[in-house]
């Protein structure tokens, strides 16, 4: 393969995100060039994200082009992914997982109070802010919320660390952070990750598995299945954090407002994802 054509949404982000993997695979002397598609969930920001009835807004049009073969592999912030990836698709590398936790945004000199207006469109983080404050919408890139946050339209807004610190906003002089511990603010499944999405069995696919971070990828597989055993998407609050330290892997995960946290040896762990699941649904 002389070249690999790599499909990515547009925003700054996603392609940030994507020369992180063009780096990785010019390393291994692989040629890339970047494809920008729009996906529904870019185009229809006046639309909260749970109004879409679960994953894969970020994703529906780039995989029709990897399946239509109009690209060789898709880049995806890994939280976007849906339940289940349509058959003649894989998911062939995840890369080293950014940090995962969310974080608080405000203007600075600003300390954080009940009576602020917060902005996020997920199910998940506003279970977890709880009842104290005011929970507004919000839509659009980073750069975006940022913008309506620094003009007053927001007290505070919630995002991804790992998307901050990779677009270089958590060095913003003008704004405060408030760094959320992942184990107790439990982050989206894959919260942080790239995702590298191929077709079965393609030449491409077996290219980007010489870039997959084996241990990134013990948890994103393991966060996916409580996703899918869960049998739900963005529309209902749920989180999940899987994190290897000394030959552990520590599973945590909540869905609506029931929580379970497991611990496993990481040559035992294959079926965390669904013993977990199994755990809260038995205290629903």
């Amino acid at each position: 393969m002389t070249e690999i054509r790599i499909g990515t949404r547009k925003s700054k982000l996603a392609l940030k995100q994507t020369e992180i993997i063009v780096k990785l695979l010019e390393e291994l002397n692989i040629k890339c060039r970047i494809v920008e598609i729009s996906t529904v969930g870019d185009k229809r920001r006046d639309i909260s994200l749970s109004r879409f009835g679960g994953k894969g807004a970020f994703t529906g049009e780039i995989e029709k082009a990897l399946i239509a073969e109009d690209i060789d592999i898709a880049v995806h912030s890994a939280k976007d992914l849906p339940v289940l990836l349509p058959e003649e698709l894989c998911i062939s590398a995840v890369v080293k997982r950014g940090n995962p936790a969310d974080v608080i945004l405000l203007r600075k000199g600003d300390i954080l109070r009940n009576d602020m207006t917060i902005g996020t469109g997920s199910e998940r983080r506003k279970v977890q802010l709880g009842e104290k404050y005011n929970i507004k919408d919000i839509r659009g890139n980073i750069d975006t919320r940022i913008g309506k946050l620094k003009n007053g339209e927001y007290d505070a807004i919630v995002l991804a660390a790992a998307g901050i610190e990779r677009m270089g906003f958590d060095k913003d002089n003008e704004l405060e952070f408030i760094y959320m511990d992942a184990h107790e603010f439990i982050p989206a499944p894959c919260q942080g990750i790239i995702a590298v999405e191929s077709r079965k069995d393609s030449a491409a696919a077996d290219i980007t598995e010489k870039i997959n971070h084996r241990d990134t990828y013990i948890c994103f597989a393991n966060e996916r299945e409580f996703m899918m055993e869960m049998d739900t998407g963005c529309q209902y609050p749920m989180g999940a954090y899987a994190q290897i330290e000394n030959e552990s892997i520590n599973f945590r995960c909540f869905y609506k407002n029931r929580k379970c946290s497991l611990n496993f040896k990481t040559d035992k762990n294959e079926n965390i994802g669904k013993i977990a699941a199994v755990k809260i649904k038995e205290q629903l």
